[in-house]
């Protein structure tokens, strides 16, 4: 069952098996799909389940954070939060615990809990349900969407910040799962370091786990045997892989949150999310009963050239040089350009076929289908 804080307004549970089993009773006992009206409207709870701990420096505390400020910006709602939620049935059980409490509004902020968000959706027509960071290409409930950043933006930003500090032309990036994300996010950080640095190279290692403190550490190690001396990651928890870098006296670049302070000497920058904005409009949406037909149906995409990603650079550390951040700005400016990404043509992949022409700039769900390497990336995809 949720368990209400002290807190005005706000709730957080935490999973574990006895929760999984009250969530399934309490969803038993509702009246799920009751309701005709337009979703969101009169909302009295808003509900945000979390694939990992709200503390892992990384992706589930940048969610955990933009749930806290809808909190701040709506007092007079129930904030419902769940850490630890799995990607299977136990999402769909812990979203219906929210709405038999009264949420209104589901974010379902992992990748894995796009087939949960949607069943719930269609279960519940009167409870708008987003799902963060999926590409929809099916028809899905009205009610229903999904929503990110053009992560891969700022990520090409702090490649070109790693292009400029490698000494070994090394880079690593440890990552999770070769989804379109990952894909995307490491072909950026390479494109952004070849730019300044044409013999920059990044090895690639994949831990198949969104966060496993002990394959990360084997992942830094291994890097590090092989020269890398920048890495960065595509992982929920981070603060494994930093410390590990950190130690070992190299350059850290981070992702999802600000963590410089677990590298007070290493840290270049990183990628961070900045959910507040984007979260609290959603919310303001359905409440005023607007969400059907609103922008946050199917895929709701924001960027540079949008003037919108929620996703922003992280501070500069106390190596970077004026000379690397101008050259970082300036990188930024063209990518809010039309002519502007990290993907502007000619692109080839890793075994030199050219995948995007010279002179063609893809848009942003062109580039969530990349599902190659680039030229410059160490490591084959897993098959």
């Amino acid at each position: 069952m949720f368990t209400r804080s002290r807190m005005p307004k706000i709730a957080a549970i935490t999973m574990t098996g006895a929760l999984l089993s009250a969530c399934a009773a309490n969803t038993a006992g509702s009246s799920a799909g009751a309701g005709s009206g337009a979703p969101g409207k009169g909302t009295e709870a808003v509900g945000f389940i979390f694939v990992g701990p709200k503390d892992d420096y990384g992706y589930n505390q940048a969610a955990y954070q933009g749930s806290q400020a809808v909190a701040k910006a709506f007092p007079d709602l129930d904030v419902l939060t769940a850490e630890n939620v799995p990607e299977d049935d136990n999402a769909a059980r812990v979203m219906n615990s929210m709405i038999a409490k009264g949420a209104k509004v589901i974010f379902a902020t992992s990748y894995g809990h796009l087939d949960a968000a949607l069943k719930v959706a269609a279960e519940h027509p009167d409870v708008a349900v987003v799902q963060q960071g999926n590409l929809i290409t099916k028809a899905v409930p009205r009610n229903a969407g999904t929503y990110f950043g053009t992560v891969y933006e700022p990520v090409y930003l702090a490649g070109v910040a790693a292009g400029r500090a490698t000494r070994s032309d090394k880079l690593g990036y440890v990552y999770a799962f070769p989804i379109n994300q990952t894909i995307s996010n490491i072909n950026a950080f390479q494109r952004g370091a070849a730019s300044v640095n044409p013999k920059a190279r990044t090895f690639v290692v994949n831990t198949s786990s969104w966060c496993d403190p002990a394959k990360q550490a084997e992942a830094a190690a291994n890097l590090l045997k092989q020269g890398v001396d920048v890495i960065t990651q595509h992982q929920d928890c981070t603060a494994t892989i930093i410390k590990a870098t950190e130690a070992a006296g190299k350059y850290t670049v981070g992702y999802h949150a600000d963590a410089s302070s677990l590298a007070p000497k290493g840290w270049l920058t990183g990628s961070q999310w900045q959910w507040a904005a984007l979260f609290t409009d959603i919310v303001r949406t359905a409440r005023d009963g607007k969400f059907t037909g609103s922008k946050y149906n199917a895929n709701y995409r924001v960027g540079f050239k949008t003037g919108q990603n929620p996703f922003v650079q992280s501070p500069f550390g106390p190596s970077v040089t004026g000379e690397v951040k101008d050259e970082v700005a300036r990188a930024r400016s063209w990518l809010a350009t039309a002519q502007g990404s990290p993907f502007a043509g000619p692109v080839t992949d890793q075994g030199g076929t050219v995948r995007i022409p010279k002179g063609t700039v893809p848009d942003y769900p062109a580039i969530e289908k990349i599902d190659y390497f680039v030229d410059g990336v160490v490591g084959k995809l897993p098959k």
